[in-house]
């Protein structure tokens, strides 16, 4: 293929966070690698990625698709039908754009568009975040040009001679940490020599681990010496603000949400986290001692087979959702006075960071399509 100037790349994929950030770095990336692209995003009109693309500076159009619900309900009844308005909107889609090469990213919304490029004989690169393929990735593989990983061992999902093993995008500025230690004590007004447990669950929110440390809120507040920095999220934040008003909570730092992640990776000696694919990415470069509680409401439950990817090579900790309430707060607790154990899982969760995967992804992309 003739080398081109200006690239034209469509992104699709989204409805999460877990899918949306990493979209945005690789076509950051690609921005990086060739400045003159163009690039348009396809999403799920309605969702996140609406909001969320154009504030990063890119265009986006929406397809009126929607998920398969997994129980039975009558939003089931409209699914073929959006389904094949989506076939047909992504299909003008890709005649009016013109595009050199379509990357998807997961989720439903990067179905119909993929599929349109596929059959226009447009060049596709797919980006599987977990360590079991979602559906849409796994329908789109066989004609994919190349599919980018996070874990060993896809071949079960996708043809191994197109497999290519690079990590999951992460949000810039993650690297390095332990250079920000002191600026992020004094970002979460941390007292000098505290341990430091940080609670992440999503821009949202993770219901067990919320309530697992209210339920055993006591046993923070009697540890003087240890500072509990908690993302909520936005549906908890008012709740966990209500009960810890209850209590002496000065070691107790709650957020809805944090924008400095790389202040609180770097404050932390130990996390607690959900298991979703992007989030795993970040923990495994941040390098970090880390609790899981994967979420058991997610396709194929998924994040419980990303949080035994790494608790069996002993780089995590995994609690089940279901002994959260009983479990989590102590075991946070024991980890945080363990140095032993901390270090363990830190040299071991390092172990497992590729590093630069926007960048890995976003060369192939161009790669394919002669752009480079």
């Amino acid at each position: 293929m003739e080398k081109r100037k200006k690239p034209r790349v469509i992104v699709s994929g989204g409805g999460t966070g877990g899918h949306i950030f990493p979209a945005i770095s690789i076509a950051n990336a690609i921005r990086e690698i060739a400045p003159d692209a163009e690039i348009l995003f396809v999403g799920a009109e309605g969702r996140m990625e609406m909001e969320r693309v154009p504030a990063a500076g890119y265009k986006i159009v929406g397809l009126p698709v929607v998920g398969l619900q997994r129980r039975l309900t009558v939003k089931n009844l409209f699914f073929p039908f959006k389904l094949l308005r989506s076939l047909m909107k992504a299909k003008r889609i890709i005649t009016d754009f013109k595009p050199d090469i379509a990357i998807g990213v997961g989720g439903y919304a990067s179905g119909p568009i993929l599929k349109a490029a596929q059959r226009m004989n447009i060049p596709t690169l797919l980006q599987e975040q977990n360590s079991y393929a979602g559906l849409t990735n796994r329908l789109l593989a066989k004609k994919a040009n190349a599919i980018c990983v996070a874990y060993d061992g896809m071949e079960k999902y996708f043809p191994a001679n197109r497999i290519i093993l690079t990590g999951n995008p992460v949000r810039q500025g993650l690297e390095n940490t332990e250079t920000k230690i002191d600026e992020a004590f004094e970002f979460f007004s941390i007292p000098k020599g505290n341990r430091v447990i940080l609670v992440i669950g999503g821009s949202l929110g993770a219901r067990t681990v919320n309530q697992s440390i209210l339920a055993n809120i006591s046993a923070i507040t009697a540890e003087s010496k240890v500072t509990l920095v908690w993302q909520t999220g936005k549906l908890y934040n008012n709740e966990v603000k209500s009960e810890t008003a209850k209590v002496d909570a000065t070691n107790i730092r709650v957020y809805d949400f944090i924008n400095r992640m790389d202040l609180a990776y770097a404050a932390a000696n130990v996390i607690i986290s959900r298991a979703g694919a992007g989030t795993i990415s970040e923990l495994c470069l941040v390098g970090k001692p880390c609790i899981l509680v994967p979420s058991p409401n997610v396709t194929e439950d998924h994040q419980t087979k990303n949080a035994l990817a790494l608790s069996q090579k002993n780089a995590a900790i995994l609690i089940a959702d279901i002994d959260a309430m009983g479990t989590l707060v102590d075991s946070a607790l024991a980890l945080s006075s363990n140095n032993g154990k901390m270090l363990e899982l830190s040299v071991n969760i390092q172990k497992m960071a590729l590093k630069n995967s926007a960048q890995v992804i976003a060369k192939k992309a161009l790669e394919l399509c002669g752009a480079v």
